[in-house]
């Protein structure tokens, strides 16, 4: 079986408490956008020689680490706690989704491996139960077993879905080498309540977002890595309506209302422009 995770992008992104657990409450608008994975799971022969009962291969972008660690097989791990996942399986995950970037890639990775490991076993969980079991997982894994535009609220986890059609405009995605780890991103945030909520902001039209959907990580992500928020200003100057950093960062993307064309402007970079 094979399956394509997405990755996402958000709109708006406040940062409004520190939580008991050491966790942050959240509130922001995930959109899903084609910019995806490939992940593949097949039985593994009984005599096939490995030590795993989730055997993964990651290609195409070097992910550092164990790969045993990776959230494909913790998700695996985890259902295997609770139901006899038999034979094994070999897993093979295509990489296009830019790592550490803000996309998400990891957290979709993980919640398409839920979703085949329940249609390939014939677990019948629902789908709430799905996202039950991802949000163990990760904070924004959730959102990609919905796998629709929504507003979430708590570490991510609870989901209102949100009408949001973004038809005939084109995303610009920039992500420079510069990794930001989101326990850095984190520890560098002041928590604050928005006078106005993103959920609120995204209904408007998008010419009016720059002036009122704010990343509350731009601010300590820029600070530390200027070439980041310079890659906002470019992408404004070039006619994006609205722009803004991922999530934790460093992907940056633009939102035109004409393909734009970014090779000139961000040689060496990871590219991508996608019709939304």
């Amino acid at each position: 079986m094979i399956s394509f995770p997405v990755a996402k992008i958000n709109l708006g992104l406040n940062v409004v408490e520190r939580r008991q657990d050491g966790y942050h409450n959240l509130e922001t608008v995930f959109y899903p956008v084609p910019l995806k994975d490939a992940l593949e799971v097949t039985l593994m022969d009984e005599a096939f020689p490995s030590p795993y009962d989730c055997d993964l291969k990651v290609t195409n972008i070097n992910i550092e680490g164990d790969e045993q660690r990776n959230l494909v097989v913790r998700a695996y791990n985890l259902l295997k706690q609770d139901f006899p996942l038999m034979p094994r399986v070999h897993a093979h995950l295509y990489k296009a989704i830019p790592t550490q970037a803000g996309m998400g890639g990891g957290s979709s990775d993980c919640a398409a491996m839920l979703l085949l490991l329940n249609r390939m076993f014939e677990l019948k969980l629902t789908k709430q139960q799905l996202i039950d079991y991802a949000a163990r997982l990760g904070a924004d894994c959730p959102i990609f077993i919905l796998n629709r535009s929504a507003y979430a609220e708590g570490i991510g986890e609870r989901l209102q879905p949100v009408d949001l059609n973004m038809r005939g405009y084109y995303l610009a995605v920039v992500r420079p080498d510069i990794p930001v780890p989101t326990k850095e991103a984190f520890s560098r945030i002041v928590p604050c309540k928005p006078q106005k909520n993103c959920r609120d902001i995204i209904s408007q039209p998008i010419e009016t977002w720059r002036e009122e959907l704010v990343n509350d990580f731009e601010a300590s992500v820029f600070a530390l890595h200027p070439e980041i928020g310079q890659i906002k200003r470019r992408l404004y100057q070039m006619g994006a309506v609205y722009a803004a950093m991922s999530g934790s960062g460093s992907a940056v993307f633009g939102i035109f209302k004409e393909e734009p064309i970014l090779e000139k402007q961000f040689e060496g970079m990871f590219l991508r422009t996608l019709p939304l």
